[in-house]
């Protein structure tokens, strides 16, 4: 390889990064509020709570509004900000890294097997650097309706209340179940690579032979927004119950110090014991609000933010 293309390929990369950062941003600052209420609704698990009881979305809002405020609905907004704009970022980075890897002697286009791999491996790297980031978030949502003896005060005082609580080990509470959600990320990138290959032949077909563009340029914020918006509901559909496993693992121990739940395995024997199929599912509804127009929001603002980068490169 030269010097040139290498050059090329990391700047490539590196506007990736910049342009996944971007996206995670002004994600999580629009729909913050329904990320609260799903994690409060996939952590009552109806028995042992100190949790108020919400009938649906709607309610949660109303009901967190009226009595915490605003406060309330943004309750863990700067880890949220944090750990999904370092998480996009990073997830960018490492995922064009990944395809450009296993693009090496082959044709161009990636097979799904490919796509898949490069978003598992990006996905695993991710989730190891972000797991404290997403642990700090949880508790932060929950504690404004939890009894605790002392409340955390904000992202560095979490941090450091649970280093010397609880220990490093604490931070990775949840772990497994986030590694298992690396195939939320894959299931994700591979739905929208091959959703995106089949939107771009079919409007290459419809252009005439001399109205033909880049790749990049036949698609629209609108196109974006489908393809960003479907692969998303397609991903939380079959990964959905990690995300509620891992909830529940990260929840503040009681005021003894013990957890409320063990490790994943006793998570799931638990709520297929006292609630079957659908607290797997506790959630879904906000989640679904949340996250597909979020993916719709987070791909026009990547593959814009990508060709505007490729412009101010080439000027």
């Amino acid at each position: 390889m030269s010097t040139a293309q290498s050059q090329s390929q990391s700047t490539w990369q590196w506007e990736s990064a910049t342009a996944g950062a971007i996206a995670g941003f002004a994600t999580v600052a629009a729909v913050h509020p329904l990320d609260v209420v799903r994690t409060r609704f996939q952590v009552n698990d109806g028995r042992v709570s100190n949790l108020p009881t919400y009938k649906n979305t709607v309610h949660a809002i109303l009901t967190i509004s009226r009595s915490e405020g605003l406060k309330g609905l943004y309750s863990g907004f700067s880890p949220a900000v944090l750990g999904s704009t370092v998480s996009w970022g990073l997830y960018f980075f490492f995922y064009s890294r990944a395809k450009e890897r296993y693009s090496r002697n082959r044709d161009e286009k990636l097979s799904p097997g490919l796509h898949l791999a490069s978003a598992a491996e990006a996905g695993a790297l991710v989730c190891l650097c972000t797991n404290p980031i997403w642990l700090v978030k949880t508790r932060l949502q929950l504690q404004s309706s939890l009894h605790q003896t002392r409340l955390y005060s904000g992202l560095y005082d979490a941090l450091r209340t649970i280093l010397r609580e609880e220990g490093w080990s604490a931070l990775y509470r949840g772990i497994v179940p986030s590694l298992f959600l690396v195939s939320h990320g894959a299931v994700q990138f591979t739905a929208y690579e091959e959703f995106r290959k089949i939107v771009v032949e079919y409007k290459s077909r419809r252009r005439k032979e001399s109205d033909k563009v880049a790749n990049s340029d036949l698609l629209n914020s609108v196109d974006y927004a489908v393809l960003g918006g479907s692969s998303k509901v397609a991903a939380i559909m079959l990964t959905y119950p990690f995300q509620v496993i891992r909830a529940r693992l990260q929840q503040r121990p009681s005021k003894d110090g013990i957890p409320r739940y063990a490790d994943s395995w006793h998570v799931m024997k638990e709520a297929a014991r006292f609630e079957g199929f659908r607290g797997f599912y506790k959630g879904i509804t906000p989640n679904l609000l949340k996250n597909a127009p979020a993916a719709s929001l987070t791909f026009i603002v990547y593959e814009n933010v990508l060709k505007l980068l490729k412009l101010i490169r080439k000027e």
